[in-house]
């Protein structure tokens, strides 16, 4: 079962269960909390990251942190590109697609009959992992995705560092009950102050 916000909060991340599993990770440096926290720095948060990610990419064990947090910096250099209307650095792009690259698929049947459905096979023979690989396949569909590409907002809390995909175009902030409320708090306490 796919975890939810909630899951993701009661595990220490103010952020989680975005349509894209490579927004997740973006938001694993968490620049809404005080202090700033990268939630991947140490072996229990990264382990825990990749837990409740389990159910939504190849059936894997973790890659190495290091691996993770290198994907998570190209994705955010990506996503930060498109936010301000820059032209990223031509290596990210290649760092992206050679991570995607690393374990190529191909499609399988699985079972035959009435209980047959199609799968796909991770070939993970060339060192790659095939989570990560997930994970920048679709960050390159969402980046290739002009209408869905819309949608990539960063939190209106300047002091936030979270995106989202906004599939409902009043959305702002990253989540309601954390920079959300922050803002309905401050709306409150300025109103009742005057």
């Amino acid at each position: 079962m796919v975890a939810t916000l909630s899951e993701f909060q009661a595990a220490g991340f103010p952020m989680g269960a975005e349509p894209l599993v490579a927004l997740d990770l973006v938001d694993t440096h968490a620049l809404c909390l005080d202090p700033v926290r990268d939630l991947l720095a140490d072996e229990a948060g990264h382990a825990a990251w990749w837990a409740l990610q389990a159910d939504r990419l190849p059936d894997a064990a973790p890659p190495a942190m290091s691996a993770t947090r290198r994907l998570r910096a190209v994705l955010r250099e990506l996503f930060d590109a498109h936010l301000t209307g820059r032209t990223p650095d031509p290596a990210l792009i290649a760092d992206l697609n050679a991570v995607a690259a690393a374990v190529p698929t191909s499609p399988r049947l699985d079972g035959w009959g009435a209980g047959a459905r199609a799968g796909v096979r991770w070939h993970d023979d060339y060192n790659g992992h095939p989570a990560l690989a997930a994970i920048a396949g679709e960050a390159i569909r969402l980046l290739a995705d002009q209408k869905r590409l819309d949608a990539l907002r960063a939190c209106a809390n300047p002091a936030c560092s979270m995106l989202f995909l906004a599939e409902n175009k009043r959305r702002v902030w990253c989540a309601a009950n954390v920079c959300g409320n922050r803002a309905r708090v401050a709306r409150h306490y300025e109103r009742t102050r005057a």
